[in-house]
């Protein structure tokens, strides 16, 4: 094994870890090779605007004959993103120490560097998202109350076939069919709160609820309106305090990067009385959007010309959205508790930063959360680092990098690699943000985890029934049993594990609109459906799972343990994919089996594809 002069996450060689506040004292260490012979050591900070700071190290002590530790202490004064290696003086020349494998580094002549995130002294993130669990309802498709709707455009398809099969391309056209609508609504959430509180949710992220044409409602019409097929702003609010009664908080979908066409602002449709920006270049919205050449050439969301997008850093908009009377806090009077951001890469900065200021100004624990499918500490979109997490916009984002790996580690059996994965997260991003993490592992944007575990992640959609679902009854049980194995994971990783409704009851399906179908009541999966409640109550009942330390264990030879820690007790999960049973020889005795798994001593038993939840307390 090549010598490891470092490593970013071992508290010998860094502390704190991760990322720190504003003005928080940072210390490192490094271990170098007496036969070397170092005659100095500097750590080398790059700042992400260009600024470089050069640190000498000081020779702190020997390690046996063969090895020598330098130390540096520093305090990074300024909030951004920070890279740094190592530079060592040696009698003739020089090496450096640079990042090799995630977290080690290595003596090189050049390579990549360490990350160091520096975060506002002021961030904080609110504390009832921490140990909670999620809910993501997709409104038409959870529950029909039953109640007769008013003010319905004519021009919907509305469905009285509940849990059957959403249109998809009536026309033989090849295009998705949006229109179509099965009627779930407020008043049918609010009858099944108590069955959403069984799985120990304490939060309800709802898709977009505004005025739409469509059924996924993501080409918003109108901003001040519930959508009729919904209820009205009265029946939000009721369902909000009932909601409240019961611990939980309901978080909204903002779509704020792109309207509908045939909506109050463009009117492309001519559907409204307004003056929309495609009516007339007078139009008081004519500046929010981005035309080319008036009316028909306009820059759409993704080349969808139903879908105009916005200039987020018009002044007007952002007023709109964002003012003292904006949409985001009469949302928040209204009842809502947080907003989740649809396509944040697509938020310049400006906007962001003005819509944490009102939402905060509003409500002081709302939760800003952000759709950010990759690290969301180093991300670059649009040519632009973005900064996101450093105090002044999100509070956090949704998981994609936890998925992946949750989801990959239960497709291919391969747990090498698993254990880096999470830490790099828990590593790049400020603390009180990994707090926050939405862990879903299946959302409205993606094939039902089900069916993605079932057939192995094959999914095409050319092929139809693949397209639908089409599981044999053999592919739904092992399906099933890798849920079980992966949700088991998803409860006990740091952040706060989302279940997207119905996935608990069993449900298949690919990708848009099969992946929206109905909650099938009175037809669910029992058993899964207490697999969660148990989960659910887990979380309630440790502490561990609000803002415990993740220490990763192992991960090899098909099987993945880590540990959630604080000072009063220590839960291991130890995840099993191989098909056979495994005796996993647990890092020390006085562990005991909260679900799964046998323990004697530093013994655990664990049967193929499961996973056990362990727990130690402190004396």
């Amino acid at each position: 094994m090549d010598f490891i002069p470092y490593n970013s996450r071992l508290s010998y060689h860094k502390t704190p870890f991760g990322a720190v506040r504003e003005g928080e004292k940072v210390t490192i260490r490094i271990v170098l090779p007496r036969s070397i012979c170092c005659t100095g050591a500097s750590l080398i900070l790059n700042s992400d605007s260009g600024k470089s700071s050069v640190y000498p190290m000081i020779w702190e002590r020997l390690e046996g004959n063969a090895e020598e530790w330098w130390k540096v202490s520093f305090i990074p004064e300024e909030q951004g993103l920070y890279w740094y290696h190592f530079a060592i003086a040696q009698k003739s020349g020089g090496v450096l120490i640079t990042r090799f494998d995630g977290s080690t580094g290595r003596l090189s002549s050049d390579g990549k560097s360490f990350q160091l995130t520096v975060y506002s002294k002021d961030f904080k993130t609110p504390d009832w998202v921490k140990g909670s669990v999620i809910y993501q309802i997709f409104p038409d498709r959870f529950c029909n109350s039953g109640e007769e709707k008013s003010d319905v455009p004519d021009d919907r398809v509305l469905r009285s076939d509940w849990g059957n099969e959403p249109m998809w391309n009536p026309d033989g056209d090849g295009k998705i069919n949006k229109y179509d609508f099965f009627g779930g609504d407020f008043k049918g959430i609010e009858q099944k709160l108590d069955y959403i509180k069984s799985l120990g949710v304490g939060c309800i992220y709802l898709n977009p609820i505004f005025e739409a044409q469509s059924n996924h409602r993501y080409d918003t019409a109108n901003y001040e309106k519930t959508d009729p097929l919904l209820g009205s702003e009265k029946d939000f609010s009721h369902l909000c305090k009932e909601a409240e009664k019961r611990n939980i908080k309901i978080v909204l979908d903002g779509v704020f990067s792109h309207t509908g066409a045939d909506s109050i602002y463009f009117n492309k449709e001519n559907r409204y009385d307004s003056v929309g920006a495609y009516n007339s270049e007078e139009s008081p919205y004519h500046e929010w959007y981005k035309f080319e050449e008036f009316p028909d050439k306009y820059s759409c969301w993704w080349g969808v010309d139903i879908l105009p997008e916005i200039d987020e850093e018009n002044d007007g908009y952002i007023e709109y959205i964002a003012g003292e009377n904006g949409i985001l806090r009469k949302w928040l009077k209204a009842g809502a508790s947080g907003w989740r951001l649809d396509v944040a890469d697509e938020l310049p900065d400006k906007f962001l930063d003005e819509l944490r200021k009102a939402v905060r100004t509003e409500k002081e624990d709302a939760y800003i959360l952000g759709e950010v499918w990759e690290d969301a500490s180093n991300k670059i979109s649009y040519s632009q680092r973005r900064r996101y997490l450093l105090g002044a916009q999100l509070d956090s984002v949704m998981n994609y990098p936890f998925a992946d790996a949750l989801i990959n580690f239960a497709i291919s059996g391969i747990a090498e690699g698993f254990n880096d994965r999470i830490s790099e997260v828990c590593e790049n991003y400020p603390k009180p943000a990994v707090d926050c993490l939405m862990n879903h592992i299946g959302t409205h944007d993606t094939c039902r985890v089900l069916s993605r575990l079932a057939t192995g992640g094959n999914y095409h959609s050319s092929h139809l029934d693949r397209y639908r679902g089409g599981l044999t009854d053999e592919q739904k049980e092992f399906g099933k049993i890798l849920l079980k194995l992966i949700s088991t994971m998803q409860f006990t990783l740091p952040g706060v594990p989302c279940i997207y409704y119905s996935d608990e009851a069993g449900v298949d399906g690919g990708e848009d609109p099969f992946n929206r179908g109905c909650f099938p009541w009175d037809k669910e999966d029992k058993e899964l459906i207490e697999h969660y409640r148990f989960l659910g109550r887990l979380r309630s009942e440790h502490r561990v799972f609000e803002q415990g330390d993740f220490v990763p264990v192992s991960a090899a030879l098909g099987c993945v343990a880590y540990e959630r820690r604080n000072e009063k007790e220590r839960i291991m999960t130890v995840a099993n994919r191989n098909s056979h049973h495994i005796v996993y020889t647990l890092p020390e005795e006085g562990f005991t089996a909260l679900t799964g798994g046998v323990v004697s001593g530093r013994e655990l038993y664990l049967e193929g594809n499961t996973a056990a939840i362990l727990i130690k307390v402190s004396d």
